[in-house]
């Protein structure tokens, strides 16, 4: 399906699956929430249609497998126009992954939600090696994951938005310190990103252009490194370690359609 086509359809119902990239964390809202891309996007789409209603259902650590057991059946019965599916960075970067039962899952959910009518955005993902070097391993993994969802987003109605190639996704600017979770900056790269993919009155592609060299001498670069390896990537192996999961017992920040509020 082409951006044309799909800027042509009126929107009135967007619904957001996935996990804590979509659920918007590292983009605080100053009111002790997240924003996100996803709250970004509504609020673009909302410039073009008024009375669109939005919903978002993603929970921070969630598997593709848990987003199509709690999320997909809630999000047919709201009636999308349009959906967001990210799903399957939280498997990849596990140490069992699993690729083909990941993919199955998310194609059940594209399928499911293209037969009701709704349009489906998804993306690839950055190297993950490009922005954590110590996890350079894993580069394989997304690099494989993304060519199969080069493959699912051929299904009609199923639209990529491509940010494997895009260098400025790399950039440690678009990334929070933990480097799991978009920075603002990132989160409106990515709004910016699936505005402009929709055909979305006012939108360019200077999303795709890399940002400012940034320039760190080796010493900074060093100290970094041991940081977030100290707070960051350390906590997150204790985690894995006692089955723990950053979204064990939350709920979705915004499980109905609601009026986009600025």
């Amino acid at each position: 399906m082409t951006s044309d086509s799909i800027a042509a359809q009126p929107i009135r119902r967007f619904v957001a699956l996935g996990d804590s990239q979509t659920e918007g964390i590292g983009d605080p809202d100053g009111r002790g929430g997240h924003r996100g891309w996803a709250d970004r996007l509504a609020d673009r789409l909302a410039g073009g249609y008024p009375r669109l209603a939005y919903a978002n259902l993603a929970v921070r650590g969630r598997r593709a497998a848990e987003i199509r057991a709690e999320q997909l059946a809630p999000a047919l019965a709201l009636e999308p126009d349009l959906a967001t599916v990210v799903a399957g960075m939280n498997d990849v970067i596990r140490p069992r992954f699993d690729q083909e039962t990941v993919v199955a899952d998310i194609d059940a959910m594209f399928a499911a939600l293209t037969a009701a009518g709704a349009r489906v955005v998804t993306f690839t993902f950055p190297d993950i090696g490009g922005i954590a070097p110590i996890i350079r391993p894993l580069s394989a993994r997304v690099r494989a994951i993304n060519a199969r969802m080069r493959e699912l987003a051929r299904r009609p109605g199923v639209t990529l938005v491509d940010f494997e190639p895009v260098a400025a996704t790399i950039d440690p600017r678009v990334w929070a310190e933990d480097r799991l979770h978009l920075s603002p900056l990132g989160h409106d790269l990515v709004s910016r990103a699936v505005a402009d993919t929709l055909g979305l009155p006012g939108t360019e592609g200077d999303w795709r252009l890399p940002l400012p060299p940034l320039r760190r001498d080796l010493p900074e670069l060093v100290a970094a490194e041991l940081r977030w390896v100290a707070f960051h990537m350390a906590p997150w192996i204790g985690r894995r370690l006692r089955g723990v999961s950053s979204g064990t017992g939350l709920t979705p920040k915004r499980p109905d359609l609601l009026p986009v509020v600025d």
